[in-house]
């Protein structure tokens, strides 16, 4: 049932958008950057559970990695404080560099896995990291019966 697609610009180009699906932040836990990882049910046809809150459960580590505080956030802040700031001109800090380190496994995990399925993850930066957005795709060929259904359905972030 899932159309086959070899990389992201195939996804893009020949197949249009059916659907989104949000995954909420999970604030169980206090305000930490973490992501529920319950599987929407959207997504059965598409992809294994187990694939999916593996991509959660590391996008999670990843986070928690970046709010960490440790001797190089604390040292950070003090070379801050001492520059007015202008050291940030030149060296990125940690928190910078895992986001840069979340952004390629997105990346990685859209080329490996969910783009072949038909399925498109939005880095959560990109959309405040309140959520991480999954766009469904249908081949064009196939969407003639479906004309009315590609519209977001249920499920909004706002």
């Amino acid at each position: 049932m899932a159309t086959e697609f070899h990389n992201l610009q195939e996804l893009r180009h020949s197949a249009s958008l059916a659907n989104k699906v949000f995954i909420q932040r999970d604030y169980s836990e206090g305000t930490t950057c973490k992501f529920q990882t319950k599987f929407p049910s959207e997504l059965e046809s598409r992809i294994e559970r187990t694939l999916f809150e593996d991509t959660v459960k590391t996008l999670n580590t990843y986070y928690a990695e970046a709010e960490k505080i440790g001797g190089q956030s604390y040292l950070e802040g003090c070379l801050a404080c001492g520059t007015a700031y202008l050291i940030f001109l030149c060296m990125e800090t940690r928190y910078e560099k895992v986001l840069k380190k979340i952004a390629k496994y997105v990346q990685e995990q859209n080329e490996k896995i969910y783009a072949p399925r038909g399925l498109l993850i939005t880095d959560p930066i990109e959309r405040g990291m309140r959520v991480i957005e999954i766009s469904i795709y249908e081949d064009r060929g196939s969407s003639g019966s479906s004309s009315g259904s590609s519209s977001v359905s249920g499920s909004t972030a706002r």
